[in-house]
């Protein structure tokens, strides 16, 4: 089981932990499913190899995130994620979120002594990738634009083949959701795509500006759609590979 002196005295770090122990030691209890009960096409894939899929459900607590009247993006990251979590462990993908609540990870980063809350939210999402050690990172976010007719996902990268082939995987089977010709593009200035070691991408699944983007993520419906778009991405990616 990993235990990670950094999140000792975090309530939820030591439970994500736990659970990624759990995960690890192939438990039937917590996240993951024995290979029997894994459909028969992944499990060679990812039950044996125990290749993590890491889901960050962007911001989330006092970082609210970009937001249109009373829709805060940290609701909406979460509600896809804890979608996409589901599907994909319901694919038999082993899998971890984050958060399933509304807190920001900074709160349980007692370790880096830093007084920017935003930088210790940061470095506790690049850890708990590093520690568990995820194999895919994905990390969903929602876009805003000053034009309210800019609308559609974009995945972003970093300019590396692994994540940019993860990043046009998960870009393609948005597209057809959204019935948009869009390209994935690099995020070079994104502290998590420079610092995770595992393939990364950042999801902008839509924009909360626009009112045609705005309806798919605020309704269920449509955040089940555009979760299972991003699980097909990933389990493209996965087994390319």
């Amino acid at each position: 089981m990993i235990l990670y002196t950094k999140w000792r005295e975090s309530a939820r770090g030591v439970l994500v932990l736990l659970m990624a122990g759990t995960l690890l030691a192939g438990s039937t209890k917590a996240f993951a499913a024995t290979p029997e009960e894994r459909p028969e096409q992944h499990q060679s894939l990812i039950g044996h190899g125990h290749r993590i899929v890491l889901i960050d459900a962007g911001h989330g607590g006092i970082d609210g995130g970009t937001s249109h009247g009373d829709i805060l993006e940290k609701d909406l990251t979460l509600a896809i994620s804890r979608k996409l979590f589901m599907l994909l462990r319901a694919d038999g993908f082993d899998t971890i979120l984050n958060r399933f609540g509304d807190y920001a990870p900074s709160e349980e980063n007692l370790w880096l002594r830093s007084r920017s809350r935003h930088m210790r939210d940061l470095a506790q999402r690049k850890e708990l990738a590093e520690t568990l050690p995820a194999a895919v990172v994905v990390s969903v976010h929602i876009n805003w634009a000053r034009s309210s007719s800019k609308h559609g996902p974009i995945v972003l990268y970093r300019q590396e083949g692994r994540s940019f082939m993860l990043a046009k995987s998960i870009q393609d089977q948005l597209n057809g959701l959204y019935g948009v010709e869009l390209d994935s593009q690099p995020g070079k200035p994104f502290y998590l795509l420079n610092k995770i070691t595992a393939p990364t991408v950042i999801v902008e699944a839509g924009f909360i500006s626009s009112p045609v983007d705005r309806a798919m993520l605020t309704s269920s419906r449509g955040q089940e759609k555009i979760a299972e778009a991003i699980s097909e991405g990933i389990a493209t990616y996965l087994m390319e590979l």
